[in-house]
């Protein structure tokens, strides 16, 4: 088991005072899933659409593990044909005996924010959106997140179900999370099934094109880079609006090399009216503060070797030391001009070592002693979404070179020598207390 000087996260402050006008927002590396702004992150809000996420994943999950295929076919359940009728919610229209393809209905979630489509989706993966909703709840356990709650896979309000909302949720039910969670949601989405963003980053697409039932998708992203609000780099991630939760937005944008996500919930303009606009203009804050103040810094060369600890003693070895250093660099998003802000933090692994801090020979070239990290020198500690996010700022420290184990003879000179030498130390002591 490895111990560490690098416990515990603490909640990031962004330096500049964004005013985000929402009820709660979050903005995160999307590399690593350093927390770099958060205003009641916390909080456990409504999500609305981006609900879908969920959907998304567990579809691409299923697809990944041969489960479901993207050409498989789905003729509409009772439910999904009546609500993909009511074009008053976000929709494509089905027939009631018509085959769709599972990439068909995906495209239409994701672009489009279909909510039949998805229903649809929900019932090929689990049997029954009932026991999608299970899925999805079991999913956001094991993902690791918290404040969460998912009563079914679109984020519409219960009473859009007409009455056939998933078993064991309550008839005005709304799926809520917090920002925290959101962004966790989000930064497993782009990081575990990357290709989902050339789906979220279409402007737009035709449903069935070339047939009686086409009809246009235009992406509700508004601020891809073709349309209303467009924005540099942007190509993700899922906007949602209802009563409950108001104009929420996970956006994502990438520009060289940095990626960043963003959230927000219940977005409000000046007035404190929640538009789409208002979703757009927060989110665009967010952005423009990461992009103008963040950059990528190399903080840790390869092959460092911490000042103090080039090396490690050894012992039963040729060679009584070994050099260590880093496997590989590390690179972090850090404000701009505080590359030096940060120090290395060297954790040797306590299986290796003895009680003196010694490695035992034989040891081989690249073999790993332990692992170092970063954190800032005032002592704040940087917070990320996910260990795994945290371990992208720590790398291997290796074994520069190889140390053989010494032969019986020499082990056993060694051993006749430090006996002497513990009996000369013992009367030159006790000689010089003579005196």
């Amino acid at each position: 088991m490895f111990f560490s000087l690098f416990a515990g996260v603490n909640p990031a402050k962004a330096e500049a005072a964004l005013n985000v006008n929402a009820d709660g927002a979050i903005l995160v590396d999307g590399e690593t899933g350093k927390v770099l702004y958060e205003k009641n992150a916390d909080s456990v809000l409504g999500i609305a659409s981006m609900t879908k996420m969920m959907t998304e994943y567990l579809l691409l999950e299923a697809v990944k593990n041969g489960k479901v295929k993207w050409d498989q076919e789905y003729t509409p359940s009772d439910l999904v044909y009546k609500i993909s009728q009511n074009r008053e919610l976000s929709n494509v229209p089905l027939r009631a005996d018509g085959k769709y393809k599972v990439r068909e209905l995906y495209e239409a979630m994701a672009i489009y924010s279909a909510n039949a489509a998805t229903i649809a989706i929900a019932e090929i993966i689990g049997g029954s959106e009932t026991n999608f909703v299970k899925m999805m709840n079991e999913k956001a356990k094991k993902l690791g997140l918290k404040d969460y709650k998912f009563v079914n896979s679109t984020g519409l309000n219960n009473r859009d179900y007409l009455g056939q909302h998933p078993q064991g949720t309550g008839p005005e039910d709304e799926n809520v999370m917090s920002p925290r969670t959101v962004a966790k949601l989000a930064y497993h989405l782009i990081n575990d099934f990357p290709d989902v963003l050339k789906t979220a980053s279409t402007p737009k697409k035709f449903f069935k094109e070339g047939t009686d039932d086409q009809i246009k998708m235009d992406n509700w992203n508004w601020m891809l880079p073709s349309l209303t609000f467009g924005y540099e780099g942007m190509d993700g991630l899922k906007t949602g609006t209802t009563d409950f939760a108001g104009s929420c937005f996970t956006g994502t944008a990438s520009r060289d090399g940095k990626r960043f996500i963003t959230v927000v919930q219940n977005a409000k303009d000046a007035n404190g009216q929640g538009t789409h606009k208002a979703r757009f203009d927060e989110t665009r804050k967010m952005l423009d503060y990461a992009f103008s103040n963040y950059s990528k810094e190399e903080l840790v060369p390869k092959h460092y070797q911490v000042k103090g600890h080039k090396s490690v003693p050894v012992i039963k070895g040729k060679d009584n030391q070994v050099k260590i250093y880093t496997k590989s660099a590390i690179d972090m998003v850090v404000l701009n001009g505080e590359k030096e802000n940060y120090k290395p933090v060297l954790v040797l692994d306590k299986k290796k070592i003895n009680k003196k801090g010694e490695l035992t020979a034989p040891i081989k070239k690249g073999e790993t002693v332990g692992y170092l990290t970063i954190e800032p020198k005032n002592g704040e500690k940087v917070s990320f979404l996910t260990e795994e996010g945290q371990k992208k700022i720590q790398v291997d420290v290796i074994a520069a070179q190889d140390v053989e184990k010494a032969n019986w003879f020499v082990l056993m000179m060694r051993g006749i020598g430090n006996f002497f030498g513990d009996v000369w130390n013992g009367i030159s002591s006790t000689v010089k207390g003579w005196f």
